[in-house]
């Protein structure tokens, strides 16, 4: 540590244990303003017999007013769309705008990208993206009441 800069962090630790611990934040309160980041492996639909799946990063950021997902892709590509299109889709087939999403049986489903260089179609298992949307609304205060089942059961 340079001598200009002073260590008084044990003077302040002493302070704060003397006046009690800091409870005008709760846990639950830091924990809604961190961003949200998960993993998955998806399989992009080609024409190919077999296609090796690929990482996406899947991230929500509560303090983000607009509400969106963003799906990161190798190469660069981040697509970002509203959370509860990826939420309805895992239930029934549901679009908006350049991006579409659909179940596939019980188990899996299907993002489809539209963009002037083409069209993506991207298949998950729906479990990693079942999960990310909880962990989404577990940091959301707002839409904390929705969090109990975001997929529920799909017949």
């Amino acid at each position: 540590m340079s001598p200009a800069v002073e260590d008084h962090s044990e003077d302040h630790a002493a302070e704060r244990s003397a006046e009690g611990p800091d409870l005008s934040r709760s846990v639950a309160d830091r924990a809604a303003s961190r961003p949200v980041e998960d993993h998955a492996r998806a399989r992009v639909v080609t024409d190919a017999p077999l296609s090796n799946p690929v990482p996406v990063a899947m991230r929500y950021d509560p303090a983000d007013s607009s509400g969106a997902v963003r799906f990161a892709f190798p190469g660069g590509n981040e697509w970002a769309f509203p959370r509860d299109l990826l939420e309805s889709g895992l239930r029934a087939p549901a679009s908006r705008g350049d991006v579409s999403v659909w179940p596939c049986g019980r188990a899996q489903t299907v993002l489809e990208f539209h963009s002037p260089e083409g069209v993506a179609v991207v298949q998950f298992d729906s479990s990693p993206l079942v999960r990310f949307l909880r962990h989404t609304y577990a940091t959301d205060a707002r839409a904390a009441p929705a969090a109990a089942s975001p997929a529920g059961p799909r017949s």
